[in-house]
């Protein structure tokens, strides 16, 4: 079984030496941008399967972890589609909240209409909102801030990322290097090879 597997599909709760059950209550969320897997559009075929697949993931964190709040920076891709993974399991009643934490202003002037519907929909229903920076986009550096900022905020990091396959999640995952360097912090790692396995899956169980 892969490591990302190993990781992500523990069923029975990791017991910390007191014996008392490991919870991570904030849980930031990231991984890829829509182009980095390949999706170009919000009716790409298989983005309902994905978005099933990340669903199903953080479910299963939920249960397995005690996470009560899922934090993004509504970046375009994994981090919205969790966000609205993390609504809709808050419409079905678990007790769940969701925090948008956007690095600078209008991040979302410049996303895809779809998208953008989809970036305001999240930031409406968001349970905490605000912007890192009070300002509107300037430079690389309010990027780098939002990494650090969101990683010092929470108690873990779902990452949907492989090193073999860059992409931005690197600096979300340099980010939680630095700060494990002080201090625990766990990151879940789930794979694209991870889920295209969840979306045959998937495609499997709708077939």
């Amino acid at each position: 079984m892969k490591k990302a597997a190993l990781l992500l599909l523990i069923e029975v709760r990791q017991l910390s030496s007191n014996g008392e059950d490991i919870m991570y209550t904030a849980l930031a969320m990231s991984g890829y941008k829509p182009h980095e897997l390949g999706v170009f559009q919000e009716k790409h075929e298989q983005l309902p399967y994905l978005k099933k697949a990340i669903k199903k993931k953080l479910s299963e964190m939920i249960e397995s972890w005690g996470v009560e709040w899922v934090i993004t920076s509504g970046q375009a891709g994994v981090e919205l589609w969790g966000a609205e993974a993390a609504l809709e399991l808050r419409e079905e009643g678990v007790p769940l909240q969701i925090a948008t934490l956007a690095p600078f202003y209008n991040q979302e002037e410049k996303f895809p209409e779809a998208t953008k519907e989809l970036y305001e929909y999240v930031w409406q229903h968001s349970d905490y909102k605000d912007y890192i920076t009070k300002r509107p986009y300037e430079s690389p550096a309010q990027l780098r801030q939002k990494n650090d900022f969101i990683i010092l905020k929470t108690d873990a990091l779902f990452l949907l990322y492989d090193e073999m396959t860059e992409g931005t999640p690197k600096f979300y995952a340099e980010a939680a290097e630095k700060r494990q360097k002080l201090e625990e912090y766990p990151v879940f790692y789930l794979t694209p090879e991870d889920i295209e396995d969840l979306i045959r899956e998937e495609m499997d169980d709708w077939g």
